[in-house]
């Protein structure tokens, strides 16, 4: 959603890049670039007068003109004042003293109540709750059907007394819902209210009926990121009219400018908690300021990333992998642990958005978009149409073998090839790691190969290979290895991340910081 307002950012402090001392017309220029950018974006303007004011005051101070690196303490002060602008701090959700806690959502129609109710329940149930999602939608056709079938899928409980379509008073079922919960010992009540197209008097009067009926510990103001300047007006309505603790942004994954979403904290004073990117329940989390602002600046969100590898990985299975790795060559990682892997990071989420959270990916951006993710799926399935024997010792796959596992899998016989090959450049790249090594082709890292001198190195492979000599200067002898690493990937017909053929348009390769989870 954010990605105009990062490209114009990162451009702009390119040009500061390189500049020894910033003057006050440099500052001044960056300054209208910033203001650019945020109008272009659909940021409020009483919201980029504030931020742009903040900046040049503090760009302007000691803190930039004694700075070693001007631009980057640049750079340094607008990731602050963004994670003002976007609420400091992370807001946790309060919790009732005596249960159920009540949480009421509150918005117009189509932004996204119902759905977000099942993700806050499966997000809730996560964190070790027992959540139950009551209708009290009645007006919408089908909206009870709909919460009953996402809170099935989200695997919480729901209340769902009345059919719904116009039946039934939903003020009394709010009400109804809390001694259901102590009954059934449910903690948390989450409240899923009716919307409009717009903002009527009805539809306010209804919400704050329900609001009086339950006292919620929270409500929470579920606004559509996509719908512009109108978001912040219908977030100023509904905080006279009915009032709210916090602000869920919904639909962070389109394409919109998403500007207004930076304008909702500054203006109705509430903080962002929540933030949904996608269409599956998973799709769900806290809204943590100082990750969004580094990740508008292209600087990654590497704690997020953490966390949800956390969550996946199992720390006894990644203990083991590790030992596997650093034995001999890192001959006991076999292709069943690469597979084992692959299917973990599967389980954290779309490759393209965990791509996303690295720094400086924003330069990749069209590459990470177009990544398709079927290829993992289809690198899972040749090495399934692989027999226990082959999984364990790639090495005796001959070239009937591949055909065979070729027609297994659904590929071409090139796939099979590539894959087994990168195999084993990754398990002899990762072992050297886990050993200490270094990184491979990286000069001046201990291990590394025709480096002289490393305390791996023997006078077997100090013997040079008859035919082409290697140069005895590392700058020079590093060029022939690019060179012929460049040749050998040119013959092996093309092939993705995964060791497969191409699928169209420039090929992909994950960067280094990724490859750790791919084992």
């Amino acid at each position: 959603m954010f990605d105009t307002l990062s490209d114009r950012l990162s451009a702009t402090f390119k040009n500061l890049r390189g500049k020894g001392r910033l003057s006050e017309a440099d500052i001044d220029a960056t300054a209208r670039e910033i203001r650019i950018a945020l109008l272009e974006a659909d940021v409020a303007l009483p919201v980029v007068r504030a931020f742009i004011k903040n900046v040049k005051e503090r760009a302007l101070g000691a803190e930039v003109s004694k700075a070693l690196n001007p631009a980057q303490q640049v750079l340094k002060i607008v990731n602050e004042e963004l994670v003002t602008i976007l609420g400091g701090e992370t807001r946790r959700l309060r919790f009732a003293k005596q249960p159920p806690t009540v949480i009421m959502l509150a918005g117009l129609q189509g932004a996204g109540k119902t759905t977000l109710a099942g993700k806050l329940g499966r997000w809730l149930k996560e964190q070790g709750h027992s959540p139950l999602l009551v209708a009290c939608d009645l007006q919408r056709p089908n909206a009870v059907n709909q919460l009953s079938v996402v809170a099935e899928r989200a695997g919480v409980g729901v209340y769902a007394p009345e059919p719904g379509n116009g039946v039934g008073d939903p003020v009394k079922v709010a009400k109804d819902s809390i001694e259901h919960a102590r009954t059934k010992v449910h903690d948390i009540v989450i409240v899923d209210t009716a919307g409009r197209l717009g903002i009527d008097q009805e539809m306010m009067q209804q919400a704050a009926d329900i609001r009086d009926a339950v006292s919620p510990d929270e409500i929470l103001f579920v606004v559509d990121a996509m719908i512009g300047q109108d978001a912040v007006n219908t977030a100023e309505a509904f905080r006279d009219g009915v009032g709210f603790d916090g602000v869920v942004l919904s639909k962070l994954d389109g394409d919109a400018r998403g500007g207004a979403a930076l304008s909702i904290r500054q203006i109705t004073g509430k903080p962002i908690m929540f933030a949904s990117n996608g269409e599956k329940l998973e799709d769900f989390d806290a809204f943590h300021p100082d990750r969004m602002a580094s990740r508008i600046l292209d600087m990654g969100d590497l704690l997020t990333l953490i966390e949800q590898a956390e969550k996946t990985f199992d720390q006894a299975e990644a203990q083991k992998m590790a030992e596997k790795l650093a034995s001999k060559k890192g001959q006991d990682f076999t292709l069943d642990d690469f597979l084992a892997q692959m299917e973990q990071v599967r389980k954290m989420g779309s490759i393209s958005k965990l791509l996303g959270m690295l720094p400086g990916m924003g330069q990749m951006k069209d590459q990470i978009n177009n990544l398709d993710e079927r290829d993992v799926d289809r690198t899972a399935a040749i090495i399934k149409s692989m027999t226990p024997a082959e999984r364990q010792e790639p090495t005796i796959i001959n070239g009937s073998r591949r055909a065979r596992i070729a027609r297994g899998s659904g590929v071409e016989v090139s796939a099979v090839k590539n894959l087994v090959e990168r195999f084993f450049e990754a398990r002899k790249m990762m072992s050297r790691m886990a050993q200490g090594g270094g990184m491979p082709g990286m000069p001046g890292m201990p291990g590394m190969p025709g480096m002289g001198g490393g305390p791996g190195r023997t006078k077997k492979k100090q013997k040079q290979a008859k035919g082409k000599q290697r140069s005895g200067n590392p700058m020079k002898r590093k060029q022939q290895e690019q060179e012929a690493a460049a040749r050998r990937a040119a013959a092996a017909e093309g092939g993705n991340a995964f060791g497969l053929p191409q699928q169209g348009g420039k090929d992909f390769e994950l960067p280094d910081e990724f490859k750790k989870f791919m084992g």
